[in-house]
């Protein structure tokens, strides 16, 4: 019979956990995260001092998301074991809740630039997105997080019935060799419509890119939620291209259905892709391009965008099959429009619009951890925290596209956490600190900043 309670007591005075926090703080502080957060996070008036010395704040919240808390309570295990060996600055989770409860949307907004530029500062430490220079695509979305507590402000019915949700929006950077970070966040109410402020959102996305170093061609591409002309827009005047799902309209079936026979290319998928309705595999489509469609058409002439519409078109595979000897008549499609300003040639502007499923699993990630809960009953506590988990979100990802030099970090995963190993090409990031042993430091030098 395995006994029904077990206890571990460390003797060893340096010895703790999350090893792996060592380089990503140190990493965090070269980046100069506590002086952003100091310099733009005011928050005066706030009951019990919940605003006070917000960089300390700040840091220990990124450090416990990236130690694996997915709760305001998560944050203790900052301060067990050794952890004051290696670090300074530690606050109790009472005082980091104290903390998310006394922001505003103001103060939220002011994290948010904190994150904006943070992620520039992470991009000029490590090659956060290699190719950035050719090119760079921007992804926005918007997921829904479903909440339990029924008195937590803005958790409605929306999309999902019966199921109460926020409702954050989503973008992301990532290149042909580069994995994606996260530009921005923003959290909603449940029921608020996708593409409601999705002008600004993208404007600050595509901003948030250049800052990053994304100097090439910078190519945004969406779901047809944001088939906006104002999102068009947005891309035009920043000097961005546009690549979006349009859904099917009257003016875009007629377009298709104009689309001669022969115009219609062959491709293969390297895997296959499921159908949307059925379920089963796909292998093949084909693809058609027509080339001077004009978009928004009942709006003002100023507004109205023309650029190129390109169709993927395959088999319908809900439709029962035809029994008995008579075969198929004819061929029945499914379409996915999409509209584009892309410079690249068609099958290859089609390649990389359905690229964009990539930031789904940016979401999944969120959601099997720093977002497994959005732990507040405050609202902007809750929008707060998200930011906060964009930002952990970028570190690690900056930390796990290093050099030599090596570390083990426990990253976060559902049902437990797994070690990674991560190589470091500045051996001054892990020196002095290997496997789970950590030794003071030594006299004169400062621990990291949490």
């Amino acid at each position: 019979m395995p006994p029904r309670a077990v206890s571990a007591v460390f003797d060893e005075s340096n010895l703790f956990a999350d090893v792996g926090l060592v380089p990503v703080m140190r990493l965090a502080e070269r980046a100069g995260l506590a002086e952003l957060a100091r310099a733009s996070v005011r928050i005066d008036g706030a009951d019990n001092s919940g605003g006070a010395n917000p960089a300390a704040k700040v840091t220990s919240l990124i450090a416990a998301m990236c130690a694996g808390a997915d709760s305001i309570e998560g944050a203790d295990r900052l301060r067990h074991g050794a952890m004051s060996t290696a670090f300074g600055g530690i606050r109790a989770p009472s005082t980091l809740g104290t903390f998310l409860r006394s922001f505003t949307h103001g103060h939220a907004l002011q994290l948010h630039a904190v994150h904006r530029t943070f992620l520039g500062e992470l991009a000029v430490h490590t090659p956060l997105v290699p190719g950035a220079g050719q090119l760079a695509f921007i992804d926005v979305d918007s997921t829904h997080k479903r909440v339990f507590g029924r008195a937590k402000p803005g958790a409605q019915y929306g999309r999902f019935k019966g199921i109460r949700t926020l409702h954050p929006l989503l973008s992301t950077i990532c290149t042909p060799l580069a994995r994606p970070v996260i530009a921005g966040v923003r959290l909603r109410q449940g029921k608020s419509a996708d593409s409601r402020g999705a002008e600004r959102f993208v404007t600050e996305a595509v901003a948030t890119a250049a800052e990053a170093g994304c100097t090439g061609i910078r190519l945004l591409r969406a779901d047809s939620q944001f088939y906006d002309a104002g999102v068009v827009a947005v891309c035009r005047r920043a000097g961005a291209r546009f690549s979006i799902t349009t859904g099917m309209n009257p003016s875009i079936k007629r377009a298709i259905a104009a689309v001669p026979d022969g115009a219609w290319r062959q491709i293969r998928y390297p895997t296959a892709v499921p159908d949307p309705t059925t379920g089963e595999l796909i292998f093949d489509a084909e693809v058609a391009e027509i080339p001077d469609y004009t978009a928004f058409t009942g709006r003002p002439k100023a507004e109205q965008v023309t650029a190129r519409l390109i169709v993927r078109r395959v088999r319908d595979l809900a439709k029962p099959a035809v029994e008995g000897e008579q075969g198929e008549l004819f061929p029945l499609w499914r379409h996915h429009p999409f509209f584009t300003d892309s410079p690249f040639e068609t099958l290859q502007g089609e390649r990389q619009h359905r690229h964009h499923a990539l930031i789904e699993k940016v979401i999944a990630g969120s959601k099997a951890s720093g977002l497994a809960h959005l732990p507040s009953g405050h609202f902007n506590a809750n929008a707060a925290w998200l930011t906060l988990w964009a930002m952990t979100y970028n570190l690690r990802e900056n930390l796990s596209r290093g050099g030599s030099g090596s570390v083990c970090i426990r990253m976060p995963r559902t049902g437990g956490r797994r070690v990674r190993r991560v190589t470091f090409d500045d051996p001054g990031l892990v020196s002095g600190y290997g496997g789970t042993r950590v030794s003071p430091p030594s006299k004169g030098a400062a621990p990291c900043s949490v």
